[in-house]
């Protein structure tokens, strides 16, 4: 199994060290700070007596020990630094320090951005993870199937009308240490790739890629996940050596989401 533990913690300029609620961030925010979150995972099998895989607050011990302050000396000498840089130190540390097989870091430099170092990617890259969003309506009607049990099979999403949502899609992108890109260029990468084609659009109507009378697929969140890899993949490739399209996450709500292609764990 794997255990993931999350620290949050604010670099402050005072470089107050206090505070006490770990769910909001320890050290405490002071003055403008910078809030991060890091996620330590480990694998193994639990202990049978007590049932842990590895205490909890051992991992806090070698964020808040080991970790946090390489990238409080970092904020402090080199601010702008490339956080994928970062990355080896932090995964050397916690590996050195942890009796237990680490088995991933995940480094949150904001609530929609993320960099993840794995067992497969070891210190040679990162998994860049960016969220964007895009509204969009649809309706779900096949024209395999007849108009009651079109309605039966889709309920309420067979509005003839249609029926919007707020999307939210999350590409990760593997990106070798030393050639991450500007985000910049990823911001542009997916604006061109995806929320032109999808954003604001009744995607039955306005996208043949869904327009089932041109040949297109449904526009289910699992054929828009898909569509939204296949636009990007060839795209994320120009953008610097060796970066690679590992798949795409589209939210269609809070509880319904869906990843192509399937990743491995």
């Amino acid at each position: 199994m794997i255990l993931h533990r999350t620290v949050r913690f604010s670099i402050n300029p005072d470089h107050n060290q206090t505070g006490t609620n770990g769910y909001n961030a320890r050290p405490s925010m002071s003055g403008l700070g910078r809030y991060y979150e890091l996620t330590l995972s480990c694998s193994g099998n639990p202990d049978p007596q007590t049932g842990y895989l590895v205490d909890i607050h051992t991992l806090d011990r070698v964020a808040r020990d080991h970790l946090i302050p390489v990238i409080a000396r970092v904020c402090d000498t080199s601010p702008e630094i490339e956080p994928a840089s970062l990355m080896p130190e932090l995964w050397e540390r916690a590996k050195a320090n942890l009796a237990q097989p680490l088995t991933a870091i995940t480094f949150a430099l904001t609530p929609a951005t993320t960099l993840t170092m794995n067992t497969d990617t070891s210190t040679d890259a990162v998994i860049l993870r960016q969220r964007y969003e895009f509204s969009a309506s649809h309706r779900l009607h096949t024209d395999h199937l007849d108009a009651e049990t079109n309605r039966r099979v889709f309920g309420k999403c067979n509005n003839p009308n249609g029926h919007g949502h707020n999307y939210r899609v999350e590409p990760a992108i593997m990106i070798p240490i030393g050639e991450h890109p500007q985000p910049s260029t990823i911001d542009a990468a997916v604006e061109e790739t995806i929320i032109n084609q999808l954003d604001h659009k009744h995607l039955n109507a306005d996208c043949p890629a869904f327009d089932q009378a041109l040949g297109g697929v449904m526009p289910s969140v699992e054929n828009i996940a898909r569509f939204c890899f296949e636009q990007l993949h060839p795209r994320i490739r120009t953008l610097t050596e060796g970066a690679t399209l590992l798949g795409v996450t589209v939210w269609e709500t809070d509880r319904t989401s869906c990843t192509y292609p399937a990743p491995t764990l």
